[in-house]
């Protein structure tokens, strides 16, 4: 009995701290310090509570995260799926789209790379869109703009793949070493690479993936649905059976 007593006065003293905090003053020192004790005794004793609340955080921000996703989704759907100056393989009239914001210098991509291009092949009807987005630094962004630069010379899928291939850290100068390997014109892709329209185009992918609340490499947009991190090959087939199933809402 003195217990539940001791715990209901500790609810009683905690609720009326959240729910009228400028009540708080009135509580003399000792009040205070027998509060704080019994709270902290009880989370002592049961210190699951704390496993539980955060599980709990960690289910509110994903639900508020997923909310904020599905909003920006509706919103920039035509710079997702639309936008002029992405790269894109496979069916230009295919019935569904998969958007893929990578890394050259991101180790999942790399594996994510066989998974896409698997995909490509088994299935005659995807579209899958390119989104450079290079958050591992300034070797990392100058392949991407590269990537850009070599689609004016109508050879992006070819350094795309010379460059996942590539062991190690993806450099300035391995870039440079792939491109003149696939015979592309050296001096118009430095220029391009240096482009304000290339960079514009990198600045606003990576203002996109921001409003996505994409903060990592890989990650797909397939239809309404924003899949973040490495994607295995069943789920991509089943993330593009579903939109098939369901009929494609944004794509």
């Amino acid at each position: 009995m003195k217990n539940i007593s001791r715990l209901l006065r500790a609810a009683s003293f905690a609720l009326l701290l959240t729910s009228a905090p400028t009540w708080a003053g009135s509580f003399d020192d000792a009040q205070k310090l027998e509060l704080e004790e019994i709270i902290r005794g009880y989370l002592m004793s049961h210190p699951e509570i704390l496993r539980d609340m955060a599980a709990q955080l960690e289910a509110k921000d994903k639900q508020a995260e997923e909310s904020l996703r599905s909003k920006s989704l509706q919103l920039y759907k035509d710079e997702v799926f639309k936008s002029a100056g992405d790269p894109s393989i496979g069916n230009p009239k295919g019935d569904v789209v998969v958007v893929e914001f990578m890394d050259y210098n991101c180790g999942w991509c790399k594996k994510s790379m066989s998974e896409v291009s698997t995909l490509l092949k088994a299935d005659p009807n995807l579209k899958v869109v390119f989104k450079e987005f290079p958050i591992f630094g300034e070797h990392s962004e100058y392949a991407a703009r590269a990537a850009l630069a070599a689609a004016k010379q109508g050879k992006y899928w070819e350094l795309h793949q010379s460059l996942f291939s590539q062991e190690g850290q993806v450099t300035t100068d391995i870039v440079n070493q792939l491109a003149e390997g696939l015979g592309l014109d050296m001096v118009k892709l430095k220029a391009d690479i240096e482009s304000k329209e290339i960079g514009e185009q990198i600045a606003a992918n990576m203002q996109l993936g921001k409003n996505l609340a994409i903060n990592g490499t890989p990650a797909f947009v397939i239809d309404d649905q924003v899949y973040g991190g490495y994607l295995p090959m069943d789920g991509m087939t089943q993330a593009v059976a579903e939109v098939r199933t369901n009929g494609c809402k944004l794509c």
